[in-house]
């Protein structure tokens, strides 16, 4: 893969300038098999897994046999907590449970490098050249990312570290999830339409790329 050039821009939504990285560096390929299986671990852990409905041992009502088995002209039945009769238990009750699995370190560590070159092929990433809010302030969100033309668009935004305010002022913003750039995985990237990360995030990004290529 040859180098890629991302659009820098400033909190005032300016161009200023263009940060080259090489994908190949972050991930020499793409398993889509791979990245499919990571997504799909994602999905399945942020299940809640509380549905319940009620058996035939659960429900109220007596467990006599309703009439005798002979002699009636009709079917035979059992007690009125029967599936087939109104009030009953279900058949095949559905019970709580956890739909929790997780794929091996390794493999979702892989999975968060290809999904970042991925993105990067594609040119779905924007490098926000400094990020800096004194104070939660929604407006000042919006306004950062009307700017840089993703007003209404589905976002990542990635910073060096946890910034308290810049997750205050975005939370409320639809679409958008802000994360410090360690948190990433293949879901949080692949799953917005653009991926914005601060240069110092793209920096660290850059440096444990070379770090992991040079050992």
């Amino acid at each position: 893969m040859s180098s890629v050039k991302l659009p820098v821009y400033s909190q005032n939504g300016e161009k200023v300038g263009e940060y080259e990285i090489n994908p190949s560096e972050i991930a020499p390929t793409v398993n889509k098999q791979l990245l499919h299986d990571a997504v799909v671990m994602y999905l399945a852990n942020r299940r809640q897994g509380s549905v319940k409905t009620k058996s035939r041992g659960e429900v109220s009502g007596s467990t006599k046999k309703m009439y005798k088995q002979k002699g009636t002209g009709r079917a035979r039945m059992g007690s009125k907590r029967t599936p087939q009769r109104r009030g009953g238990g279900h058949a095949n009750s559905r019970q709580p449970r956890s739909w929790y699995y997780r794929l091996n370190r390794k493999a979702v560590q892989l999975a968060t490098r290809m999904a970042l070159a991925h993105k990067l092929q594609h040119g779905s990433v924007v490098v926000l050249d400094r990020l800096q809010i004194d104070a939660p302030k929604t407006k000042v969100m919006a306004e950062t990312l009307r700017k840089m033309g993703l007003e209404g668009k589905t976002a990542t935004l990635a910073t060096a570290s946890v910034d308290r305010n810049a997750y205050l002022s975005g939370r409320n913003i639809a679409g958008l999830s802000v994360s410090p750039v360690t948190d990433l995985n293949a879901l949080s990237i692949l799953a917005p339409k653009t991926l914005v990360i601060t240069r110092e995030a793209i920096d660290w990004v850059a440096s444990k790329s070379k770090a992991k290529v040079s050992a």
